[in-house]
């Protein structure tokens, strides 16, 4: 017997608070993750939006898919890169085993979906997508159905900004538009999969966590923005019981997030400490702060190493043969990330306290490494303080992002619950991985993969 299934995708949900801290005042969302299974769900490798949702749809790792976040490398360059996109998803996603099925899904805003794909149902691309004038659904005629009744689809906004009060009105808006498209949908089409990706949480989180949490190093108490995430929540919590009346009664409802969030500490100025160490060599005297590495003049026959910066750092290594100016010999590259992940892990925080920083080589964290990996995957002091790329800084330490403010980092734990009205789910986890959730969608709904 096959059931119909809504996932509630929130980008960046943190169980702490959709758990704990707001639950009485979110009815919905306590109701939805309450009355059924709830557990904390374990991101992946690394834990990103972007390979997240691709790794929770197809039930592969970032390294079977080959994607290792927003921006990869191309391949024996130094500063250039492509961004992902859907066609990086070789793999089946779940719509595509149900399509098999003649099963009709939905799926809206759930990343990397630009471009928008075929599928047996309608899709809305995501975050991605370059602007409303891209086509950006499937069918094409939807985009046409979807701004004559609500306007130029807003995909994001621009939440690394100063100007917090824009950031908190443009957020909000965006997302009372999304939940309009997705009542709309639910209502109008047939289907047996729904599933939709929030991206305003993880905005807002990143704009206003410092006005929130009393251990952020920004947090003043008793100012204006104090309640904004909460009152984001909430919103939220109004938005999904309006959706959860446009669908039977019976269907099963999965609330999901691809990551957690937690304080940003700051940001680690991974390539000046390269420089430092004697790994990456600088021919610039004077540099300004925040100079991308592309701007600045570099010896790369006498760099061993560089690095992006990100919620994570990726280290990559000068090979010989693989890079055009390359001086590792090849067999010597196993020593010289040996040598790397050695040293970062020494590295001390900015008053000589002691950091748990984890450094990886990709082949250790996957069963197969596709696409354009980097040599290295770095989490500063277990993801508390992000990586900053830039150079010209008085300090390897920075108590702000170098690419605009941001309050967040992003935490190993999602949020993962199943309510079925029906009370037919005997299974209780307190603990469900990310690479799960693909077979489980197919379970609930009543197929094997």
């Amino acid at each position: 017997m096959t059931r119909k299934l809504l996932v509630v995708g929130l980008d960046c949900a943190a169980p702490k608070l959709l758990y704990e801290e707001f639950r009485d005042e979110l009815p919905t969302l306590s109701m939805l993750t309450s009355d059924g299974l709830k557990a904390e769900l374990v991101s992946c490798h690394p834990p990103i939006t972007i390979p997240a949702w691709g790794v929770m749809v197809t039930g592969k790792t970032p390294g079977e898919l080959g994607l290792y976040g927003f921006r990869h490398r191309k391949p024996g360059s130094y500063n250039e890169f492509y961004i992902a996109n859907s066609r990086s998803i070789k793999a089946n996603t779940v719509w595509n085993v149900l399509g098999r099925h003649d099963m009709n899904s939905i799926v809206v805003g759930v990343p990397p979906s630009y471009p928008p794909r075929p599928i047996k149902g309608v899709m809305v691309s995501c975050f991605l997508t370059p602007s409303s004038d891209s086509v950006y659904t499937f069918p094409p005629a939807v985009k046409h159905e979807i701004e004559s009744r609500f306007g130029k689809y807003v995909f994001d906004v621009i939440y690394r900004s100063e100007d917090r009060d824009r950031v908190l009105r443009e957020v909000r808006n965006m997302t009372k538009q999304h939940f309009q498209v997705l009542r709309y949908l639910a209502a109008s089409r047939k289907w047996n999969f729904f599933m939709f990706v929030e991206i305003g949480v993880d905005r807002i989180h990143h704009a206003f966590w410092g006005y929130m949490d009393k251990e952020h190093h920004k947090y003043t108490p008793n100012n204006k923005y104090e309640s904004v995430i909460k009152n984001y929540y909430k919103l939220v919590d109004e938005e999904l019981k309006k959706l959860l009346d446009k669908i039977p009664k019976d269907t099963v409802v999965m609330v999901v997030s691809d990551h957690g969030a937690k304080r940003m500490k700051g940001a680690f100025v991974v390539n000046q400490w390269l420089a430092e160490k004697g790994y990456l060599r600088i021919l610039d005297d004077r540099i300004r702060p925040g100079t991308e590495l592309k701007n600045v003049k570099v010896d790369w026959s006498k760099t061993i190493a560089w690095g992006w910066g990100g919620y994570y750092a990726r280290i990559f290594l000068n090979v010989k043969g693989r890079e055009p100016l390359g001086c590792i010999d090849p067999r010597e590259y196993e020593d010289y990330r040996d040598m790397l992940i050695d040293e970062l892990k020494k590295i001390r925080g900015p008053n000589g306290e002691k950091w748990n920083t984890k450094a990886y080589r990709p082949e250790d964290l996957y069963p197969e490494v596709k696409g354009d990996p980097p040599d290295l995957i770095v989490y500063f002091d277990d993801l508390y303080w992000r990586s900053a790329g830039t150079l010209g800084w008085n300090t390897l330490y920075l108590k702000e992002n170098d690419r605009g403010p941001d309050d967040a980092v992003h935490d190993w734990y999602g949020v993962f619950s199943i309510y079925d009205p029906e009370k037919t789910i005997t299974k209780n986890r307190s603990v469900v991985k990310i690479g799960e959730v693909h077979n489980l969608i197919l379970e609930l709904i009543g197929l094997e993969n």
